[in-house]
């Protein structure tokens, strides 16, 4: 495999229910603070109230703006690409010039357009039909083309819960091939009645917040947000003199073909993924300085995530930050690759969210307080149904030159 340069990340936003923005979120990790509660954008069949990690509505004001009628996974993205946009200091005037790429993954997507009549939609002839074109322009992708007049390469990755970290992987690949000048890449998703429901009947939901890595886990708890970055060419970062954030110095992907929910017994597929990732950006395992575990809290991808980084990262420390967004499905590779550079930018790590009682069974255990860490190397991991695992490999801005 030929070496990956260094792609540079100039911009970053994120929503989630661990904060509105990434400072904050970063703040409330930090102190420990996290605000499960039961449902409250949609009305529950469940029998038990299974928490979730959902964002204020105060949070979501876009103003008057289009968006507020379309679905809510587009406005978070919307969110998430105008504070990115504004960090790297873009505006639609100069952004003009570009070649710009968007790339984002998701799962839920349009699915949650409320709307009855969308079941009768492949019965008609009549494509101009109103809810057709709400359910089509709520993709998080085409929102954010709508919203910046963008004409470039355009993709929405929708690969299970490492779509994020798909999307933000592809994205910089169209930087490395000269195919964009700017890329617009992350992840969104908001919470939806028919993915709270289906995980709760695949029985790997937590009826309490989620304590992932702990030894009184026993689920997941689901949540939404957003993260979108902004990459750039050499050329284009170099000539605005914007100091980037960091950068994707590594991408790996593979699938286990092992179970249609479940990951590899043996954690195959995902140290394929690591190892893919690693030598993409010219590293060893005992450069990076930190992992970004995907951990959501179910038994197994805890036990055999856990296995896995013994085996391959013994002693570097790692942490969960599920237990303050939630698993938030498409979204959550991209948050947590924004959560991970702005602790390489802090050098510390907050405590993984909800473990307090360490699994004495498990090889490898995350922080459980805030964590000071040296290197500028950080790695970021999804697993995902289907086998999916995918994984970044994030460098401190100062490694850009």
């Amino acid at each position: 495999m030929m070496l990956s340069a260094p792609v540079a990340i100039t911009g970053i936003g994120c929503i989630s229910a661990a904060g509105h923005d990434l400072a904050a979120a970063m703040e409330n990790m930090y102190s420990g603070r996290r605000q499960p509660s039961a449902p409250r954008c949609f009305q529950t069949t469940a029998q038990a109230p299974y928490p979730v990690f959902e964002i204020s509505d105060s949070s979501l004001e876009l103003g008057n703006s289009p968006a507020l009628s379309l679905a809510r996974t587009r406005n978070l993205a919307l969110i998430a690409a105008k504070q990115a946009m504004a960090d790297a200091r873009w505006n639609l005037e100069n952004l003009s010039k570009y070649r710009v790429g968007v790339c984002i993954g998701t799962n839920v997507g349009s699915g949650n357009c409320h709307d009855t009549s969308l079941g009768e939609i492949k019965f008609q002839k009549n494509t101009n039909n109103p809810s057709l074109s709400r359910f089509l322009h709520s993709s998080p992708t085409i929102g954010i083309i709508d919203a910046y007049g963008l004409s470039g390469l355009s993709q929405t990755v929708v690969n299970a819960c490492s779509a994020g970290t798909d999307a933000l992987g592809l994205g910089a690949s169209w930087i490395r091939n000269e195919l964009c000048d700017i890329v617009i890449a992350g992840g969104a998703d908001a919470m939806y009645e028919i993915t709270y429901l289906g995980f709760i009947s695949l029985m790997i939901s937590d009826q309490s917040p989620c304590k992932p890595f702990d030894r009184y886990r026993n689920g997941l708890n689901l949540g939404e947000g957003a993260a979108v970055f902004i990459l750039e060419s050499p050329e284009i970062w170099k000539k605005r003199q914007k100091r980037p954030h960091g950068a994707i110095l590594g991408y790996g992907a593979s699938a286990d073909a092992c179970h249609l929910t479940a990951p590899a017994p043996d954690g195959s597929g995902l140290k394929s993924a690591i190892a893919e990732a690693l030598q993409s950006a010219g590293r060893q395992p005992h450069e990076i300085a930190f992992i970004n575990a995907h951990g959501t809290g179910t038994i197994d991808n805890d036990r055999i995530e856990s296995q896995v980084l013994a085996d391959i990262f013994p002693k570097i420390p790692f942490l969960s930050t599920k237990g303050y967004t939630g698993h938030t499905l498409g979204a959550a590779g991209a948050l947590e690759a924004a959560f991970s550079i702005a602790c390489l930018e802090q050098k510390q790590l907050p405590p993984s969210g909800g473990c307090t009682t360490p699994d004495e069974e498990l090889p490898a255990t995350p922080v459980t307080r805030v964590t000071s860490i040296g290197g500028t190397l950080a790695l970021s991991q999804s697993m995902a149904f289907g086998g999916n695992n995918a994984v970044l490999v994030l460098g401190a801005g100062e490694l850009i030159t």
